[in-house]
């Protein structure tokens, strides 16, 4: 596979005043920003065309990455204009994508590097791949329920207490085939307003489509707030 997006249109609110100057996948961890981890484990895991979805302070990532030269890889941009949701921004992808596959992961989300080859490698076979992580609580994101072949039969963004759970987290981390955008493209907005990329994918998977899931391995990080920017920079 030799193309990924990411997404880096978000301010991060959560992050308050330290995203007041810089995008939160611009955010320092271990000297380097969290987007520059993303961008070297793709390009060693032989990604080499990444399209970097830009939004808010878009000029900081693009400024700091340029052409993607200096790291090894090539790198465009796209701008997200309308903060609308995880499922349109996907749909920015569609003219990069071509008729190829794609790697996608959130520009927050920190994963050791070898899972990213290990990413692409599952989607032969499979319409997308949705990577995966062990958790006793899923309900700051998405719950992954699996069949015995572990591929993925539903998705529920923040199960409410009560509802049907699983203990699989969705790790924000996807290889998806250009199908993905017959999904998006008829996506409606979610009870919080937004379009969701996991409504789409729960869609593939519901009209009998191969949805792989991948638990992943070694470390993992949702860089999402003040408290665990500062753990991971310990």
């Amino acid at each position: 596979m030799n193309k990924a997006v990411l997404l880096a249109a978000g301010r991060g609110t959560r992050m308050r005043e330290l995203t007041q100057d810089l995008p939160k996948p611009m955010l320092p961890v271990r000297g380097k920003p969290v987007l520059q981890h993303i961008v070297e484990g793709l390009r060693d895991a032989g990604v080499r065309e990444i399209l970097i979805v830009v939004g808010w302070q878009a000029e900081v990532v693009s400024q700091f990455f340029g052409d993607g030269s200096k790291l090894g890889v090539r790198i465009n941009y796209t701008t997200q204009t309308v903060q609308d949701g995880t499922g349109k921004v996907v749909e920015l992808a569609r003219g990069f994508a071509g008729a190829e596959p794609f790697l996608l992961s959130y520009g927050d989300i920190l994963i050791a590097p070898e899972n990213y080859s290990r990413i692409c490698s599952a989607l032969p076979g499979a319409e997308a791949v949705v990577s995966v992580k062990r958790s006793a609580d899923v309900s700051q994101g998405g719950a992954v329920f699996v069949n015995e072949q572990f591929e993925l039969i539903d998705l529920r963004e923040k199960p409410k207490p009560g509802e049907a759970t699983s203990p699989w987290y969705n790790a924000g981390v996807y290889a998806f085939r250009p199908s993905i955008f017959d999904y998006t493209a008829k996506l409606e907005r979610s009870p919080r307003g937004e379009y969701e990329l996991t409504d789409a994918i729960r869609q593939l998977a519901l009209d009998g489509n191969k949805v792989q899931a991948l638990e992943l391995t070694g470390d993992w990080a949702d860089v999402r707030d003040p408290e665990i920017l500062a753990q991971l920079n310990r």
